[in-house]
């Protein structure tokens, strides 16, 4: 039954496109951060859905679609760059297998990501696609507020749609997307244009909010409680009341803690003491051998990398005998552990220039989301308005990513390179306007000048 509620849709949704193009685009958003193939059961696992979506929405732009407005970008050109160098990584790999395996996901996703703002020259394309990215991650986060609120939950124990730990699924990575799309969720509540605003999106909004920000108390992921501070940070920037934001903040943070679980308290507690924790002990340990790996192959080994890496490291043990509480302090050797960090991912695995791209790519995003909101933060218009909350929607949620990639190794995670697509979308959107504009005003001052001097002849 599950296997036909899908199908039906995505076929329903395919035959929509064939008026409408660019829903094959939404479309593959929602397969590939839903993965549907791998919530089923029967038929639907050995259909390619992701290779169909992608090439509609492909071919549909190509043939179908308008592609006025559309425009290469530096980004983009980052991203292609990034894309090549990493499929020289990929035949140069110090572990070929395991390199192509990931080789196989991430080229889909960056060739995506590139692809993406060519098809973004509209405002409802924009709100489309953002809606896309919400809607689907909403899927998967309603789901885990459910599970934890009628009591599952539990580090490594929470199961999503699918019983796999690995990418959205993982549950640190839902964590950091759940709490970096929160800001867009409440963009739609005051500027969206698909669902008109009433009490219904705005109480929807809050639940889901109410949610994302179980997913990390489900999750007992560490990164996703340094996030929700991050959040809460980016948030006094926008808050005209700070001191009483700051206050309510904190009242609502002690009514949470009473319902808190001990083992989310003691997990927890490991973000200031990681020494205790062996995740946390391994992760400054391949930090530092990173460091020292680059330091023989500066242009990276390819896709996991990590997988040479051993060390050695001495990590307390506590041992309670009755009412006493000793520590031993154990030397612990460890191996082919990943890097739990996008930074250092990108480093190992792509070295310096491959990590120079991934920052540079990321930070022109920031400083391209900054200065929209300062070009068009003041613009009264219905018809722009709207720009400068997104632009700091975005601008947040990339914030919050890259405070995640710090202890993950999410470089190439499907969404957020959905999200460095959308800000592509908005950024050269607002060129266009100012370019518009800028040609309006020069004609406007032409026409006038002649008409002056015309002025000037009859009354000479």
């Amino acid at each position: 039954m599950k296997d036909l509620f899908f199908l039906v849709f995505i076929a329903y949704a395919m035959l929509l496109g064939l008026r409408r193009p660019f829903l094959w685009v939404l479309l593959y958003v929602y397969i590939d951060i839903l993965a549907p193939q791998r919530i089923g059961y029967s038929i639907i696992t050995t259909l390619p859905l992701s290779l169909i979506a992608f090439a509609a929405a492909f071919g549909g732009w190509l043939a179908l679609d308008r592609k006025e407005g559309a425009r290469f970008t530096l980004r983009q050109g980052l991203m292609l760059g990034l894309l090549f160098y990493c499929w020289w990584t990929t035949s140069n790999a110090d572990f070929p297998l395991d390199a192509q395996t990931k080789w196989d996901w991430v080229w889909k996703a960056l060739l995506f990501a590139i692809f993406l703002p060519l098809t973004l020259t509209t405002r409802a394309r924009i709100e489309g696609l953002a809606l896309s990215l919400v809607l689907s991650v909403a899927m998967i986060v309603i789901a885990t507020g459910l599970k934890v609120v009628t009591g599952g939950g539990g580090y490594g124990e929470l199961n999503f749609f699918v019983d796999d730990n690995s990418g959205i699924y993982e549950s640190s990575t839902l964590a950091t997307v759940a709490i970096g799309l929160i800001p867009l969720l409440w963009w739609f509540v005051k500027h969206g244009t698909i669902f008109p605003k009433h009490w219904t999106v705005t109480a929807f909004a809050a639940a889901l909010t109410f949610s994302a920000l179980l997913v990390p108390i489900g999750t007992e992921a560490r990164t996703g409680l340094l996030c929700i501070a991050a959040l809460a940070v980016l948030l006094l920037r926008y808050s005209k009341q700070r001191i009483l934001f700051i206050a309510g903040a904190g009242v609502l943070g002690l009514t949470a803690l009473p319902f808190l679980p001990q083992s989310y308290y003691d997990r927890m507690a490991t973000i200031a003491e990681p020494g205790g924790d062996e995740s946390a002990s391994t992760r400054v340990a391949v930090w530092n051998w990173t460091l020292d790996y680059v330091q023989t192959k500066p242009l990276g080994g390819g896709f996991d990398a990590y997988r040479a890496n051993k060390f050695t490291y001495t990590m307390p043990v506590k041992k309670t005998d009755g009412n006493t509480t000793t520590i031993e302090y154990t030397e612990v050797e460890d191996k082919a552990r990943a890097y739990h960090s996008s930074v250092f991912e990108m480093l190992g695995e792509q070295g310096w220039p491959g990590l120079g791209m991934w920052l540079l790519l990321h930070l022109t995003g920031l400083w391209q989301m900054e200065r929209i909101q300062r070009r068009w933060k003041k613009a009264e218009d219905e018809t722009t308005r709207w720009i400068a909350p997104l632009a700091a929607a975005l601008q947040m949620g990339a914030l919050i990513y890259l405070v995640g990639a710090l202890f993950q190794g999410i470089a190439y995670q499907p969404v957020m390179l959905m999200l460095v697509g959308l800000q592509i979308g908005l950024n050269t959107y607002c060129l266009r306007i100012d370019s518009a504009r800028g040609l309006l005003e020069r004609s406007a001052a032409r026409k006038a000048a002649v008409a002056g001097q015309m002025r000037g002849a009859v009354a000479a």
